[in-house]
């Protein structure tokens, strides 16, 4: 969705060519459902780059010289990705070619929503400060839906992107109930007592829903132990702790800028 805003204005100046993969069988870049928008100047999207896109781009801009292309599409046509591409990936895609303009908006609009829903995760993301502001960014291109919560009402940007909700939530851990199932869940408020409520916020609602596959929390191996200690005097077992990540981010990653950070955290979300 995070082109929708662009292919909107540039349907208002000219027609398009919507590629959509319709099959793919082996080794391919992308999969089923893949969609990108070819223009005479331009394309939105990707189905996965090289020399495969090279020549679909080509032969969608072939038909918005055609003077009856209307008339000629959709058609479906197949590309083996072997020699004749130069890419050995050993795969094939059946590639389905559209006209498109303006007045197809709200069906590409409900297309790429379909595909949001299906492969966006929920995540949510507990703190407005440095480092969290750093992931929202790092995160808007990715497959997630970010739930941006907050105790500070004005910590938020202006300027977040389309998948991305800010919420005021005061106490923070209030919140917690209401996730939506599935969600990825990262705490990192600008407060240690803030943290500790979510965290268990989060415990208690796992021991009851078990819906919250990925607990993580920022924080030193040190803070991690404090944070265990009081959570066990309140009543959480070992077994319950386990389910929590701490530190976060791919280990091998050294650097500590806000923006290094969520780069690890990000690769970690995306593993998990």
């Amino acid at each position: 969705m995070h082109w929708f805003s662009e292919l909107t204005l540039k349907l208002a100046q000219m027609p398009a060519i919507w590629i959509t993969v319709q099959q793919a069988q082996g080794s391919v870049p992308r999969g089923a459902g893949t969609v990108m928008a070819v223009f005479a100047d331009e394309f939105l999207g990707t189905i996965g780059g090289g020399h495969l896109e090279f020549e679909a781009i080509a032969e969608a801009r072939r038909y918005l010289l055609q003077p009856a292309m209307p008339s000629s599409l959709p058609l479906e046509k197949r590309f083996a990705l072997g020699p004749s591409l130069g890419q050995c990936c050993g795969g094939a895609l059946a590639l389905k070619f559209e006209f498109v303009t303006a007045a197809d908006q709200v069906r590409l609009q409900a297309i790429l929503t379909a595909q949001t829903a299906e492969r966006f995760l929920p995540l949510a993301l507990f703190g407005g400060g440095h480092v969290g502001k750093a992931l929202v960014k790092v995160l808007a291109p990715l497959p997630f839906h970010v739930r941006w919560i907050d105790s500070r009402d004005e910590i938020f940007p202006s300027d977040v992107a389309p998948q991305v909700v800010c919420e005021h939530s005061n106490p923070v851990h209030a919140a917690v109930s209401d996730l939506v199932p599935n969600s990825r869940v990262l705490i990192m408020s600008f407060s240690h007592a803030e943290d500790l409520d979510v965290v268990a916020a989060c415990l208690h609602r796992q021991r009851v829903q078990k819906d919250l596959p990925y607990i993580g929390l920022i924080g030193s191996a040190t803070k991690w132990a404090t944070f265990r200690r009081r959570l066990a005097e309140r009543g959480f077992s070992e077994a319950e702790l386990q389910k929590v990540t701490c530190p976060i981010g791919v280990p091998g990653i050294e650097g500590k800028e806000p923006e290094v950070i969520a780069v690890a955290v990000a690769a970690q979300l995306l593993q998990a």
